[in-house]
């Protein structure tokens, strides 16, 4: 049989692909196959580890004018090639996780799939933009198989909390009221409110650890209550 020709999606489009649809055909069939990753992930953690990190997932693809206007705003020709190129987010996935330790267990678990090539991280739960946005990013390549040839294709994960998501999709709101210019109360008072979300995580977090003690010394008590049962009826019986 013959091997499908292995390339990068900048290189194909110099082969053949000048449409729009075709070229956004790929990135939709990467993200449908990050989804499907993620979405197996969820079940092997709810039936093997009867734990589940992952409270919800959001999927996007940039329209046409996001991706003109992100371009532009870098000084860059609105074409396919330079799209293809420097747009890093044209499709993106979203994973929501109960707990700040789940964030880098999920990025670890992903990182490791031996078809998935980590092309870059920005980690802004260490380092939160100015704004008081914290997230973990990834940017990730996926190859797509096409029908005679490979594709690899670029994805953007963002992983963060519920607390974290929150905060995130009311602060795009607000910003986009103000088209990027809220008057510096409204700046600060997000400021504010980060911090708030991250002491939330992180008490969140203390909480869950304290459940997880407790239910792993209750189980280690009745083990040993079974045990010395146990040892009692051996006993009785000798």
């Amino acid at each position: 049989m013959e091997n499908k020709k292995e390339i990068g999606a900048e290189e194909y489009i110099g082969e053949g692909i000048d449409s729009w649809n075709s070229v956004m055909l790929t990135y939709t069939a990467a993200l449908k196959q990050m989804e499907t990753k993620i979405s197996i992930l969820n079940d092997e953690f709810k039936h093997v580890h009867q734990y589940n990190p992952i409270e919800y997932v959001k999927t996007r693809i940039k329209t046409p004018e996001s991706i003109v206007k992100k371009l532009k705003r870098y000084g860059y020709e609105a074409s396919i090639q330079n799209m293809v190129k420097y747009c890093n987010d044209i499709a993106g996935l979203r994973v929501v996780c109960s707990f700040t330790s789940d964030i880098y267990r999920l990025a670890e678990i992903i990182g490791r799939q031996n078809d998935i090539t980590v092309i870059s991280i920005k980690d802004y739960m260490k380092k939160p933009k100015e704004s008081g946005y914290k997230s973990y990013h990834m940017i990730v390549s996926i190859p797509v198989f096409l029908s005679d040839r490979q594709v690899d294709v670029k994805v953007e994960i963002q992983i963060r909390t519920i607390a974290m998501d929150f905060w995130a999709s009311l602060e795009h709101k607000i910003y986009y009221k103000f088209e990027g210019n809220a008057p510096d109360y409204i700046s600060r008072d997000l400021r504010e409110c980060s911090e708030i979300v991250s002491n939330l995580d992180a008490r969140m977090l203390h909480l869950n650890e304290a459940i997880m003690r407790t239910k792993q010394e209750a189980l280690e008590e009745s083990l040993e209550e079974k045990r010395k049962v146990q040892e009692a009826g051996e006993d009785a019986q000798a």
